[in-house]
């Protein structure tokens, strides 16, 4: 289920954990609301922050070293994608042969609808959603629910700690002066800022697609997609509605018949 915590992306990660411990520590350091709030005994929020950024790196290594749904073995028990039911395979537009299910050209194994072959990570993937190197890893069918999650909390996380870091700046007589007496914090607030704008793109890119379950692959390569490149262009053959889409991804578990769910319209995949 878990990848090597020393294989690849281990200088990224390091790098990550590193960089978002010094920081929780110079917010602790410096005279920010935090370390006022710890010195006069009251310790809710500077525990709460500690606690809500431990969460953010323990996730983070979760989803970074989580199998993001590799197709090692073929499948027997998806018989849709492997053409092993008759009645299944008459669903198919007989004049639809792109359709039909492919092999991989690199895994020379069977692809399941909406799955791709990541060249970084030398699999196939299902539901595949894109290659991300932050967490040096595939998002997919197993671990996207849970980079979704890790997105919301780390961006809690970086607001908040751009607000304690903005609490923390101080007066001086001079522009001089008050720059040497901030700049730690204000180096601070100068990285964190882009970074919660990034991480708050990318949430809202993917609750969006989310709820239209698309895919961010699919989203930027439809043109290209044999199962999509003839639909319209507001067309998803996988959207059954906002509520319904962010339902099935965050409450359903286990890997879903794609195939069913494109063919047979108005039913519920399986």
């Amino acid at each position: 289920m878990f990848k090597n915590v020393f294989g690849s992306g281990f200088l990224v990660r390091t790098a990550h954990v590193v960089l978002t411990w010094v920081i929780t520590l110079i917010l602790f350091l410096y005279d920010t609301e935090l370390r006022k709030q710890e010195e006069t005994g009251q310790l809710l929020q500077p525990v709460l922050f500690v606690l809500l950024v431990l969460v953010s790196v323990l996730l983070y290594f979760a989803v970074s070293l989580m199998d993001p749904g590799f197709i090692l073995t073929e499948d027997s028990d998806l018989q849709f994608t492997l053409g092993g039911a008759e009645e299944q395979q008459d669903m198919i537009p007989a004049c639809s042969k792109a359709l039909r299910p492919r092999r991989c050209g690199r895994c020379l194994l069977q692809q399941p609808m909406r799955s791709k072959h990541c060249q970084t990570c030398q699999h196939c993937v299902r539901r595949y959603d894109h290659h991300c190197p932050w967490i040096e890893n595939c998002v997919g069918e197993r671990n996207h629910r849970w980079f979704v999650l890790y997105l919301a909390l780390q961006l809690l996380v970086l607001l908040w700690g751009l607000h304690v870091a903005w609490t923390g700046l101080g007066h001086a007589p001079s522009w001089s002066r008050w720059l040497r007496s901030n700049g730690v914090l204000l180096a601070v607030c100068g990285l964190l800022a882009p970074l919660a704008l990034v991480v708050l793109l990318l949430l809202g890119s993917h609750l969006y697609l989310v709820s239209m379950n698309a895919t961010t692959w699919e989203f930027m390569s439809r043109h290209r997609i044999s199962y999509l490149k003839h639909c319209g262009a507001d067309e998803n053959p996988f959207d059954r509605g906002a509520a319904r889409n962010l339902w099935g991804f965050f409450c359903q578990w286990g890997s879903v018949v794609w195939e069913q769910a494109y063919f047979r319209e108005g039913s519920d995949p399986v």
